[in-house]
């Protein structure tokens, strides 16, 4: 029998329209350098791991009459050079031309007839590098049996790996009848709840599962709170992105001067990025706070010892934009997120980042899977995972840089993401296009928030550099890995 989806991928799906496709994206740069990577490298990479995340050969089918949940079937007709496309920016291409074709492919929702997900690899780009944009519903990643396929495309050295031979054959797909035959065969078990369900099926057509899809589209039909501003609109079909890349050194020195976490650091960055950015605006800052929700990972003893052991929750933070001082922010938002780490649940960044394979990718996946449920009356939602502080490989090309891109949903106008990796910090911002044509300027500031706070640490006596971290020893990709959000020190 076919896997069914849960009620609370239906809640997501329930959530998606033209203007709120429900994909994450992540844009990584490489260096190719001598390892001759190009598309048709990728698409072998690709078809090798794939075999490792099986979801992905899989598309979502309905069961007649609602009868059930939908199910997850082999595409008969799976096609990788459908999914893995090739792309060009006029040589030599710049950053700001990347972040243009990733907002226009970021605002095309993806096939639902087909496997939802799609990898572009796009040449062009100055010094002979290489960008690849990946797009993944939010629906494929549980983060337990089904991870992002990012997470298993990548090594910690660019040599060559063993090769799983994969003899996958679609399973033939199954007819509508079948589909019908399976849900009813599931009730057969209480056979007077079964015959009422198909007799009230005639009258109000969508059963049970279309009453769950109705119910989570009431509670997202509210999202932020009232006095939202720039930040909670409907978005329209049309997206700007912004790219920020900074460096791990410059937080880690404020965090040694006023104590806290990374975390902490990175929110009072963008606390102060985005309070300059609304004065830019003319708006009033004075006494103001911003509510966003940023996902992070507990401990939960009720998964298998296989995995981590943690889960995903919504937490919810006041961002003190109203406060003028960097440091008093900075020591603001850190005793916000201490309840968090003192839970004893609170699960370390080195953990995090030790996942196997490149975990960010999986990780903000199920951080806005969180959000769909959880991010009523806030401002934003804020994404950030710590990725490992050595170099990745993909098909032996060097990733030097990666920019979550987190999705909109109903009633947000903005969405961040944050990810650091091999002594970077990396800023994807999503904005609604007519909503926020100004949003390149939160990236500016962003760079002078930070700036700010390293000003602030300026006269501290330094402490003796750390060695890099090495990585860890070669092994093949697992076939799942847990979830994970960040909130301790990389």
């Amino acid at each position: 029998m076919s896997e069914r989806l849960r009620n609370s991928d239906l809640a997501v799906l329930a959530a998606e329209t033209p203007r709120t496709p429900a994909h994450n994206a992540t844009l990584e740069i490489f260096d190719p350098a001598e390892s001759g990577f190009d598309y048709e490298a990728l698409i072998a990479h690709i078809e090798d791991r794939i075999t490792f995340v099986p979801r992905y050969r899989q598309a979502v089918r309905s069961v007649p009459g609602r009868l059930a949940n939908p199910v997850w079937v082999d595409d008969p007709d799976f096609d990788l050079t459908y999914h893995v496309r090739r792309s060009a920016l006029p040589s030599p291409g710049t950053l700001d031309q990347l972040r243009d074709l990733t907002a226009r492919i970021l605002s095309r929702p993806l096939d639902p007839t087909r496997p939802l997900w799609e990898v572009y690899f796009v040449e062009g780009l100055d010094g002979g590098r290489i960008a690849i944009l990946s797009k993944s519903h939010q629906v494929l990643v549980d983060g337990i049996s089904t991870v992002d396929l990012g997470q298993v495309l990548f090594d910690v050295d660019p040599g060559p790996r063993h090769i799983v031979h994969d003899d996958w054959r679609p399973a033939g797909e199954p007819s509508q009848a079948a589909l019908a035959l399976d849900a009813l065969g599931e009730r057969a078990g209480d056979p007077l709840s079964t015959l009422g369900e198909i007799a009230k099926g005639a009258v109000r057509g969508a059963g049970s599962a279309l009453g769950r899809l109705g119910a989570a589209a009431a509670v997202l039909s509210s999202r932020g709170p009232a006095d939202g501003g720039p930040f909670n609109t409907d978005p329209s079909e049309q997206r700007r992105v912004v790219l920020v890349r900074t460096a791990l050194k410059d937080y880690r020195k404020v965090r040694r001067v006023h104590g806290g976490t990374v975390n902490d650091v990175i929110l009072a960055t963008l606390t102060g990025a985005i309070r300059a950015w609304l004065m830019t605006r003319a708006e009033s800052v004075d006494n103001r706070k911003i509510k966003a929700l940023v996902p992070m990972s507990v401990i939960d003893e009720d998964l298998e010892p296989t995995s981590l052991g943690s889960q995903v929750i919504g937490h919810r933070v006041s961002l003190p934009i109203g406060e003028a001082s960097p440091v008093i922010r900075l020591h603001q938002v850190s005793y916000a997120l201490k309840a968090h780490s003192e839970t004893g649940r609170a699960v370390a960044a080195d953990r995090i980042a030790g996942v196997a394979g490149f975990a960010p990718t999986t990780f903000h996946a199920l951080g806005s899977r969180v959000a769909v449920e959880e991010a009523q009356g806030v401002h934003l939602v804020i994404t950030n995972v710590p990725g490992p502080q050595f170099p990745m490989y993909l098909a032996g090309a060097e990733m030097t840089e990666t920019y979550p891109i987190p999705p909109l949903q109903k009633g947000f106008a903005l969405a961040i993401g944050v990810t650091s990796y091999d002594g970077g910090v990396y800023y994807g911002i999503t904005a609604d296009r007519d909503a926020l044509p100004d949003v390149d300027v939160l990236g500016q500031c962003l760079r002078e928030a930070l700036d700010e706070l390293v000003d602030s640490a300026s006269d501290s006596r330094p402490r003796a550099p750390r060695g890099r971290k090495k990585p860890p020893s070669k092994s093949a990709p697992s076939k799942s890995a847990p979830s994970k959000s960040a909130q301790e020190k990389p």
